[in-house]
């Protein structure tokens, strides 16, 4: 069964937010961290990977990111202290 990831990327604590969603977590976060395409996260530099949920179907991940992406700043730092709060680099966990 595939599996979908909505992720949150920070450039560092405080600094510039990033959320997506992927199928494939770990090669999309190498994908950021090393500056494959243009863009935001390429622009500023956001590459730690700060919170991740996991959904089984597409539609559900799509719907919860876009609701993330319409959160204040502040619920967002609440979501990702909430289980990270030293906001750790996460991505050696989803390569594992």
């Amino acid at each position: 069964m595939k599996q979908f990831y909505v992720y949150i990327l920070a450039s560092k604590r405080g600094g510039f937010l990033y959320i997506g969603l992927t199928s494939d977590l770990p090669k999309r976060i190498w994908e950021h961290r090393n500056a494959i395409m243009d863009g935001h996260t390429k622009k500023y530099s956001i590459k730690r990977l700060v919170y991740y949920e996991v959904y089984d179907n597409f539609e559900a991940a799509e719907q919860r990111e876009k609701k993330l992406k319409r959160w204040r700043r502040k619920w967002k730092e609440e979501l990702i202290e909430k289980d990270n709060p030293e906001w750790n680099d996460l991505f050696k966990k989803t390569a594992a």
